[in-house]
């Protein structure tokens, strides 16, 4: 059985909150290039371009992509085989979370949710964790934005609304959304399984790289056709106009109850921030 200790998973969250939030992934990079050149409204090319010099000021300068630096969700997937060593596993993500957003001088936006006050270290993080077969550890280190989050749904639809009212409860999200989760947005969707099961779906749904095909034939060409419908909306760029409304859609689906039919939509912003960290 191979052991990892905890000291390298707190510095492997602490490197990945600091990184995510400093840079933009190479998919990113390509989808807003490929806007800058594509978008039809001069309006939204300017806002590409500014999108671009943003994220190149926030890399060699390494500071924030944005002053909302977001609510810490950890994906981790555990081998079976790993014995973690040294502490508490939890514990451990959590320092790792308290020890970049401080030594990264990274915006703590966590606080009560009645009185307002802060935590002051950004904690405590989302902790999503599954066990898989083998003897690795993946840390998918994910800073998610309020102002994306805000605009998310999820809805207990009746069986019988079908795909018609998946995909009309989608595109209303997003129009409904409008400019403020930022646009262009990536739309997470989430299929089936129960109440939280959905919701789980639609966000991890977004660390699918940008640009890459479903595995699953069914669910791309539903993504396709929810791509053009909300981009049919002609929100735009920063919600000024234009072609593109969203640089993507991604879906993940499984089974559901008889009587059910969940559908999260998880609205992500431009700056679809993510690191992901093997050990």
């Amino acid at each position: 059985m191979r052991q990892i200790h905890t000291d390298r998973i707190i510095d492997a969250v602490k490197q990945a909150a600091m990184a995510a939030n400093y840079e933009l992934g190479q998919d990113l990079w390509a989808a807003l290039a490929r806007g800058e050149r594509e978008e039809e409204s001069p309006a939204g090319r300017e806002i590409f371009r500014q999108l671009l010099e943003n994220a190149r000021i926030a890399r060699e300068e390494r500071i924030p992509l944005c002053q909302d630096c977001g609510l810490a969700v950890i994906f981790a997937e555990v081998g079976q085989d790993v014995h973690i060593v040294g502490g508490d596993f939890a514990a451990a993500l959590q320092e790792g979370v308290r020890r970049g957003y401080g030594e990264g001088y990274l915006r703590k936006s966590l606080c009560h949710p009645l009185t307002r006050k802060n935590t002051g270290d950004n904690t405590p993080a989302v902790i999503h964790t599954e066990i898989v077969p083998g003897d690795g550890l993946t840390l998918m280190v994910v800073p998610k934005g309020g102002g994306s989050e805000n605009m998310s749904k999820l809805f207990m639809l009746k069986p019988a609304e079908g795909w018609a009212g998946i995909r009309e409860r989608v595109v209303a999200t997003v129009a409904e959304a409008g400019p403020n989760p930022c646009p262009p947005i990536i739309v997470g969707v989430g299929l089936g399984g129960n109440f939280e099961r959905a919701a789980y779906l639609a966000k991890k749904s977004l660390l699918r790289e940008l640009g890459a095909p479903n595995p699953d034939p069914e669910l791309a060409a539903l993504e396709a056709e929810l791509w053009d419908a909300v981009n049919s909306l002609g929100i735009g760029p920063m919600g000024l106009g234009g072609r593109f409304t969203a640089l993507g859609v991604h879906v993940l689906m499984q089974p559901c109850h008889i009587a059910s039919l969940p559908v999260a939509v998880n609205i992500q912003c431009h700056a679809s921030r993510h690191r992901e960290v093997v050990l």
